[in-house]
C-alpha cells in the first residue's frame, strides 16, 4: 500500500470535510432556532458566490469589500426569506415548510445562473495553485485555507450560542409557546437565524467559489452538507464539525482507491450510504439530541 498516497487522500479529505461543514453550518443554525431543516442552504451558498463574484468582476471593487457587501446582502436576504415566506407558513405541517425551502432552492438554482450566467466564473482569492508539500505529502493550498476559515466560523457559531441572543434562539427551538410566554419574539429570533445562515453561506460560497468556480454546481453542495448534519446531528455544532471530517475523509479515501477500478462516481455513493446507514442505525446522529415522545 502506498502510505503517502493514503496520507494525501486523508489530509485533503479532512480539509474538504471542513469545507462541507461550512455549508452544513447554515442548516444547523436555522434548525437550532426554528426546528426546521433548511433545504435552500445550497442555493444560498451559490447566491453568495455569485454576489461576491459580481462585485469583484463587474464593479471592480476589492475582494474584502465584496465579501462585506455579500454578508450584509445575505443577512438581509435571510431576514426577507423568513418574513415573506416562512412566516406565512405558521401553523402548517413541518413537511410543508421543508418543501417550501426546497422550492426556494430550485428557484434560486435556476434564476441566479439565468440572470448572471451559467458558465463557470473564476473567483480569485489570491491563494495560489501550488500545493503545500509536507513530508512528501501534497496538501491542496486552497482546501487548507478553506478548512481554516471553516474552523474559525464554526468556533464563532459555538461562541454565539453562548451569548444572550444565542440562548434565546435555543429557547425558541425548544418551545415556541414557552418562548412567547417569557417575552421572546419568536419571529424575530427565527429571522435572525436565517440572517446568520446567510452570513455562513457567504463564507462557504466564497471559499468553494475560489476552489471550483462560481456556477450553479455550488448549490449541489447541499448533498454532502445534508450527509454532514445527518451524521453529526442536525442540532449539534460539534456534530457539524465531526460529521464534516468523517464525510470528507471517507469521501476522499474510498473513491481514491475505488474510482480507478470502477471508472469514477463513487463519492456520491459513499455519501448516500452514510446518509442511509445513519438514518437506519442512529437517526439522531452522533451528537444530536434524542427527543423521546410519549405516544
Amino acid at each position: 500500500m502506498d502510505f503517502l498516497f493514503l496520507a494525501e487522500l486523508f489530509v485533503n479529505g479532512l480539509s474538504t470535510g471542513l469545507m462541507y461543514s461550512l455549508v452544513a453550518l447554515g442548516i444547523t443554525l436555522i434548525y437550532k432556532a426554528s426546528g426546521v431543516p433548511n433545504l435552500a442552504q445550497g442555493a444560498m451558498v451559490m447566491l453568495s458566490g455569485y454576489l461576491v463574484w459580481a462585485v469583484v468582476s463587474l464593479l471592480s471593487w476589492p475582494l474584502w469589500l465584496a465579501v462585506a457587501l455579500a454578508v450584509v446582502g445575505m443577512f438581509l436576504f435571510g431576514l426577507a426569506t423568513e418574513r415573506w415566506l416562512l412566516r406565512r407558513m405558521v401553523g402548517q405541517p413541518v413537511i410543508m415548510i421543508v418543501m417550501l425551502t426546497l422550492g426556494l432552492d430550485i428557484f434560486l438554482r435556476g434564476f441566479v445562473p439565468g440572470l448572471l450566467g451559467a458558465a463557470p466564473k473564476r473567483l480569485d482569492l489570491g491563494i495560489g495553485l501550488a500545493p503545500i508539500i509536507v513530508a512528501d505529502v501534497f496538501v491542496n493550498r486552497a482546501y487548507l485555507v478553506g478548512a481554516i476559515g471553516a474552523m474559525v466560523l464554526i468556533a464563532a457559531a459555538m461562541l454565539f450560542f453562548r451569548t444572550r441572543l444565542g440562548t434565546k434562539l435555543r429557547a425558541v427551538s425548544d418551545d415556541h409557546v414557552a418562548s412567547w410566554a417569557v417575552g421572546i419574539s419568536v419571529e424575530r429570533a427565527i429571522g435572525i437565524s436565517w440572517g446568520i445562515a446567510g452570513v455562513a453561506a457567504v463564507g462557504a460560497g466564497t471559499i468553494w467559489g475560489s476552489v471550483q468556480g462560481v456556477d450553479w454546481t455550488l448549490s449541489a453542495l447541499l448533498f454532502p452538507a445534508i450527509a454532514v448534519v445527518i451524521l453529526g446531528g442536525i442540532d449539534s455544532l460539534i456534530g457539524v464539525f465531526v460529521g464534516g471530517l468523517v464525510v470528507g475523509v471517507l469521501g476522499s479515501v474510498i473513491p481514491g482507491y475505488l474510482d480507478p477500478i470502477v471508472g469514477g462516481g463513487t463519492r456520491d455513493v459513499v455519501t448516500s450510504l452514510l446518509i442511509v446507514l445513519t438514518i437506519l442505525f442512529r437517526p439522531y446522529g452522533m451528537f444530536g439530541r434524542e427527543d423521546i415522545e410519549r405516544v
